[in-house]
């Protein structure tokens, strides 16, 4: 049996086989992945497919950072973690700001603070000599529609 969409199948498993760290990066990504379609969305010139594109990509991006801020060890992390839930609460903010007035100012302020906190923790695991499996850049526009099962 075939599955019926590759790509999800591929990112089913390999979000089931990957290390902690592995997972913490492919959230970054994601988010990162989320945030461009949704810049994508606003070339659109249909307002409907614009708004359900913008609408729906910034949602996402905002679970994944949901999820990375339910994530931290405030007790463990200590200051550290403290700062990335204040930026991940900024990040979630500016994102629904974004969403609500369909302006991409807010996204465009953000993205290289999330890329430059993605490819920190990049940088780390790859000194831990973790294996880190590469992923597509976070620059790089694939069309949105590789990303609609994310």
């Amino acid at each position: 049996m075939h599955p019926s969409n590759p790509w999800k199948a591929y990112r089913q498993i390999a979000t089931q086989t990957a290390p902690p760290g592995q997972l913490v990066l492919m959230l970054f990504d994601g988010a990162l992945k989320s945030l461009d379609c949704a810049l994508l969305g606003f070339d659109n010139p249909e307002i409907g497919e614009r708004n359900a594109a913008i609408h729906n990509n910034l949602q996402h991006a905002v679970d994944i950072i949901r999820e990375l801020n339910y994530s931290l060890d405030l007790a463990a992390g200590g200051q550290l973690a403290q700062t990335l839930r204040n930026l991940y609460n900024y990040f979630e903010k500016q994102i629904l700001e974004s969403n609500l007035k369909k302006d991409r100012r807010s996204i465009l302020q953000i993205m290289p603070m999330l890329k430059q906190l993605r490819d920190a923790w990049y940088g780390m695991l790859n000194q831990q000599g973790q294996d880190t499996v590469p992923l597509p850049d976070a620059n790089s526009r694939l069309p949105q529609s590789q990303f609609a099962n994310l």
